[in-house]
């Protein structure tokens, strides 16, 4: 079963590689869709780039979930957290390079993100084998909490992206020469 749980953490960290790669381009390619809006970042603000992680990991949690579901019944809970944890990685590892170097850059962006999602794949993995067939070590308060937490980032998605706070996080860095 370890191995059946290896390969679909590989398989998912390619696919939110990939299809969070694409979708930062989708809201332009689209013409500006509001439903691309939803799910793609519509700026350069770090906010809007968490959704690169978030929405891909969200879409294939949902498939692992329907995949595992006889062996590994906490798979979504387990992906989650996954989710979460890279969720908070991308602004903690950017704002602190750039805070060390002073700037962003294209280069250091890009790892920031695959970063974030292999250490977002790395506890997924960890918690469905420590959780195994009856979630011995997780407790169905914290299941619940943890898709809560995950659910209500989706609400502030789709509110924050057409009315985005005054804040650092929602506003785009400034440009790099």
């Amino acid at each position: 079963m370890r191995k059946k749980i290896l390969f679909y953490s590989w398989t998912g960290f390619f696919f939110v590689s990939i299809v969070g790669t694409l979708l930062h381009f989708t809201y332009e390619w689209s013409g500006h869709n509001y439903f691309a809006a939803l799910i793609s970042p519509v700026n350069e603000s770090t906010w809007e780039h968490l959704k690169m992680l978030y929405f891909p990991m969200l879409f294939y949690s949902i498939f692992e979930a329907f995949r595992l579901r006889s062996n590994c019944p906490h798979s979504f809970s387990a992906n989650a957290a996954g989710i979460l944890t890279g969720v908070f990685l991308i602004p903690v590892i950017f704002y602190t390079y750039t805070g060390i170097i002073g700037r962003n850059f294209l280069v250091a962006d890009i790892l920031t993100f695959l970063v974030s999602t292999a250490c977002a794949f790395y506890l997924s993995f960890r918690l469905i084998l420590a959780w195994g067939r009856n979630g011995a070590t997780g407790h169905p308060v914290f299941f619940f909490l943890i898709k809560g937490a995950v659910f209500l980032l989706l609400i502030c998605f789709v509110v924050f992206t057409f009315f985005p706070p005054d804040i650092g996080l929602f506003t785009p860095p400034p440009l790099s020469c």
